[in-house]
């Protein structure tokens, strides 16, 4: 199934003991590549991008945690009273040296380093668990936009494809009166530079054939009937691997086939119907690269 590449979800989960908000963003990219932002939360986060990994093959993963801890268990609370005493030892002996009284506020005391320690409790098995959870089910939300977007991609290359192939069949058809087309322009050219065409005709002939063999643009259209077969193939449902590499490539190599064609066209019609080709191949390059 074509999968895009970019999608976003935003879900909310509360637990006994936290609240947690995952926001998660997606976004092109030629590998799969993970950014994590919010408070630390240890192998947890491991734990998400092997989650990733597991259920995305490409893409920057942007992912934001927004957690709130219920009640003051999650908490521990520790005072260096060593270090406290210390200090406060060292306050009173200068304020006897200076006979001038010091004092210190409770706010300046907290900002002290390592005297008092905040901080939040390892989380319990229960809780790692249900972030875990709470994760997967907002990156499945993500996959659900991403699948819905590359289905409306499928529908446009599928468009694409369909406009390609009409104008091919109408090249095909051209391609046809080609060695006409050249003969007659071979003639006329003998004419400017006054030649006997009536001595000419084997010269013509043999010409012609020449020009018709450098001109022929069958090998062209055939490969390029083929190439899109193959895309179709690949927009196909049934297909479970991802196609975004193997699109770029058929397209590239579309590109390269028109460029050919236009190269050796010596009708303008075939010309002019090359410039559609071209647009709408450059439509679906510009698709593909959304594709994972």
């Amino acid at each position: 199934m074509i999968q895009s590449m970019t999608g976003f979800a935003e879900k909310r989960f509360d637990a006994n003991t936290l609240t947690a908000k995952f926001s998660i963003r997606t976004l092109n990219h030629r590998f799969l590549d993970w950014n994590y932002r919010g408070p630390q939360i240890g192998e947890l986060e491991d734990r998400f991008r092997s989650v990733c990994q597991r259920k995305l093959n490409r893409g920057r993963i942007e992912t934001f945690l927004d957690l709130s801890f219920l009640g003051h268990s999650n908490w521990g609370f520790h005072i260096n009273e060593d270090l406290l005493s210390m200090i406060l030892s060292s306050f009173e002996q200068i304020s006897s040296r200076m006979n001038k009284s010091l004092n210190i506020s409770l706010e300046s005391m907290l900002n002290i380093p390592h005297v008092f320690e905040l901080k939040r409790k390892d989380f319990s098995e229960e809780e790692r668990a249900f972030l875990e959870e709470s994760f997967e089910k907002t990156l499945d939300e993500v996959l659900k936009t991403r699948r819905r977007e590359g289905k409306e991609i499928g529908k446009e290359i599928r468009s694409r494809i369909r406009n390609i192939k009409l104008v091919l069949d109408r090249i095909e058809k051209l391609a046809k009166k080609q060695p006409i087309f050249i003969r007659e322009k071979l003639r006329q050219r003998l004419e400017e530079l006054n030649h006997d065409t009536s001595l000419s005709k084997e010269k013509l002939a043999e010409e012609a054939a020449y020009y018709a063999q450098k001109y022929d643009l069958s090998e062209e259209v055939m490969r390029s009937q083929c190439h899109m077969r193959f895309i179709s193939e690949l927009l196909s449902p049934k297909i479970e691997e991802p196609v975004g590499k193997k699109l770029d490539f058929l397209a590239q190599e579309l590109y390269r086939e028109a460029n050919t064609i236009n190269s050796k066209s010596q009708d303008i019609e075939i010309i002019r119907g090359i410039l559609t080709v071209k647009g709408e191949i450059e439509s679906i390059r510009q698709q593909v690269q959304n594709i994972e």
